[in-house]
């Protein structure tokens, strides 16, 4: 099976890390450049352990996906539940820790895995899929640090978190 990770550090504390990762709607745009549109679905109104998420990313896949985990401010975790024909599965966890020798800073740790079907093209399919998740984790990654310096971002997580 397939495993990618990316991982970076990033200047705030952990829970508010963690907390800038769990946002939706408006504020989820504007750091997660994979999403197009993202909603919890079944009536809930804030993740947790066995909510689920409809995603279209920004190609127009769509998945739905639910948290296998949920344990604020430390890790998340989740498995697709419906997607694109050619995922047989995907799963995938978000860690959140102190930076080691960095006080009030977060090393975020995102990884993911995933088999392709069909199975006599999967050998192939999972390299592509390897360099096309990685860019995008990547990328991912990226807009969430953005994210964590993000004023808006952070007057929302601060706002929710006070609540």
């Amino acid at each position: 099976m397939p495993v990618v990770e990316s991982r970076c550090v990033i200047p705030v504390e952990v829970a508010v890390a963690f907390a800038v990762s769990q946002t939706q709607g408006a504020i989820r745009k504007r750091w997660d450049p994979f999403i197009r549109r993202q909603h919890l679905v079944g009536g809930a109104t804030v993740p947790g352990k066995g909510v689920r998420t409809s995603t279209v990313q920004r190609f127009g896949f769509a998945m739905e996906s639910e948290y296998v985990s949920y344990n604020p401010p430390s890790n998340v975790g989740m498995k697709m539940t419906k997607g694109s024909w050619f995922f047989e599965r995907m799963g995938g966890g978000w860690r959140f820790s102190e930076a080691e020798g960095q006080p009030g800073h977060t090393l975020a740790v995102w990884r993911y895995n995933f088999t392709c079907r069909p199975k006599w093209l999967a050998p192939l399919a999972e390299r592509i899929g390897v360099l096309v998740l990685q860019r995008d984790i990547d990328r991912r990654i990226v807009g969430f640090a953005r994210g964590c310096s993000d004023p808006v971002v952070l007057a929302h997580v601060a706002g929710r978190t006070a609540a």
